[in-house]
């Protein structure tokens, strides 16, 4: 096994890895949907935090979650924001988000699930043209700054489970699609209100330019753009409209420090694959296939070639019983085969919650068997 995790993530996105695979599985979400329900884990993780199961797996852990708070928004004196309860939802973590602006009101409210951690939107903040006026304004308004002491605190901490990273937030359509409106009502403001649309997107541009020039002076070796694509929502028409050129625009601030730049591609990715290599991207997150996604592990290869890292690629079917163990180390190998090199490998795109912790040891088993062999 090998025991710097931390540098040989550094090695593989510098491309100076050789042959060998880390092993990095999302796995989060499962250990906190057992949590939620109070559920042991199973056998001898019982009792594990998140960093020691880590530990006692032996495998790299993505960090977003202890470095994500590193990355600090400000807002001017003119913005206030209230957030409380609300009452008739489904539990006790719903909340109303209040944005007041001098121009206008923002306003949300989430309610929790019931199986899970979870918050679903139940009002979106952006329902109508006239809250694009005080997006612009929040925009506008908005600051960064990176925060050197978490980010030293936490690699103190965790640092030996891998490399640094953080999510750099979505890109203006899917903000829009994700976290603003919805699928349906994006679509209907950008048919209806095409200018207005294009004006809260060049406001929201420079906006996130300053939040890259922030970045760039960081430490962080690797940012990642959690954006959550999947061509049957947005067309890659509207991927090439829209989101190749703020990806252009970031990497000219972020790959003049060196940063190693990754995109989320979590969903139907096939429309998007004959963009890989020119959108600015030096990996790629989460891409999923058969027999989950929509590609295949050549249709991936050809897409990506020698330049452009894969980051996950088990299908997250593969952990669950519905397929057996020998399904999941034939594609383990499959995979290791095409992509050493060029791969951090994962599950596409997190451990299901019926996912079983004996086939992340199986897998670790094959990494560390095919690192002994390339040392």
């Amino acid at each position: 096994m090998n025991s710097n995790l931390y540098q040989l993530n550094r090695d593989i996105i510098h491309k100076c890895a050789g042959k060998k695979v880390l092993w990095q599985p999302r796995i989060l979400s499962w250990y906190a949907d057992r949590e939620f329900l109070h559920q042991p884990l199973p056998g001898k993780y019982e009792g594990c935090t998140p960093q020691s199961l880590y530990e006692k797996l032996g495998c790299s852990d993505r960090l977003y979650d202890y470095f994500n708070p590193c990355l600090e928004v400000h807002y001017d004196s003119s913005i206030r924001i209230e957030q409380k309860p609300v009452s008739g939802g489904k539990t006790e973590r719903d909340f109303q988000r209040i944005i007041h602006t001098p121009v206008g009101d923002l306003s949300e409210i989430y309610y929790g699930n019931n199986s899970n951690y979870g918050m679903m939107p139940h009002k979106w903040m952006l329902s109508d043209v006239d809250d694009l006026r005080a997006l612009c304004y929040l925009e506008e308004a908005t600051f960064y700054s990176f925060n050197r002491d978490t980010y030293e605190k936490m690699l103190k901490k965790v640092g030996h489970l891998g490399l640094p990273t953080l999510y750099f937030p979505r890109v203006n359509i899917q903000k829009l699609l994700i976290e603003l409106c919805g699928v349906e009502n994006t679509y209907y403001l950008l048919a209806d209100y095409p200018e207005e649309i294009e004006h809260y997107f060049s406001v929201l541009s420079k906006s996130q330019g300053r939040l890259a020039h922030v970045l760039a002076e960081s430490p962080l070796e690797w940012i990642n753009y959690g954006d959550n694509l999947h061509c049957k929502i947005l067309p890659d028409y509207l991927f090439e409209r829209y989101v190749i050129p703020e990806y252009e625009k970031r990497a000219e601030i972020l790959h003049k420090t060196g940063k190693f730049l990754f995109s989320y591609w979590d969903g139907d990715c096939k429309d998007y694959l004959k963009y890989a290599k020119t959108c600015y991207l030096d990996g790629i997150e989460a891409i999923t296939p058969m027999p989950q996604g929509d590609v295949t592990l050549e249709e991936i290869k050809e897409a990506l070639g020698d330049e452009i890292t894969l980051i996950d690629g088990i299908p997250a079917v593969m952990f669950t019983d519905t397929y057996p163990e020998e399904a999941l180390a034939e594609m383990t190998h499959r995979i290791i085969d095409m992509f050493a090199g060029n791969l951090i490998l994962g599950i596409s795109d997190e451990m299901p919650s019926t996912g079983l912790i004996e086939r992340v040891e199986l897998v670790n088993k094959i990494v560390n068997e095919h690192n002994a062999k390339v040392c």
